[in-house]
């Protein structure tokens, strides 16, 4: 079953839902936890201390706008370049993002993004 979630970039907060994978039901355990994180061109990355698991048979080749995803080392938040993703390599999809991808477009900087099961 996914699990809705609340990413608190100050005091913008985006709603998200976390899937099945093995990753993402790693990562909610994890929660509630805080991510520091830089909007870049198309995405919002911060590095995360430990690793979550990459299940060969679950890794998928780029993104789709508005994924979640973790690529090894960095935890994501895409928004763009969807069409040119299949050549930046293989990522655990944890979920997606549950509003209009130019809310995400919308920050800039950096954040401390607290992430926590929503209610």
């Amino acid at each position: 079953m996914a699990t809705k979630i609340k990413l608190h970039f100050g005091n913008k907060v985006i709603l998200g839902t976390l899937n099945e994978s093995t990753a993402a039901k790693e990562f909610l355990k994890r929660l509630p936890c805080t991510i520091s994180a830089m909007r870049y061109e198309f995405d919002v990355c911060g590095t995360m201390d430990n690793p979550l698991p990459r299940i060969k048979e679950e890794l998928v080749t780029g993104w789709h706008n508005g994924d979640i995803s973790y690529d090894g080392t960095y935890f994501t938040i895409l928004f763009g370049h969807e069409e040119e993703s299949a050549a930046y390599g293989l990522y655990s999809n944890l979920g997606v993002v549950d509003c209009p991808l130019s809310e995400m477009e919308a920050l800039h900087g950096h954040y401390d993004i607290l992430i926590e099961v929503a209610e």
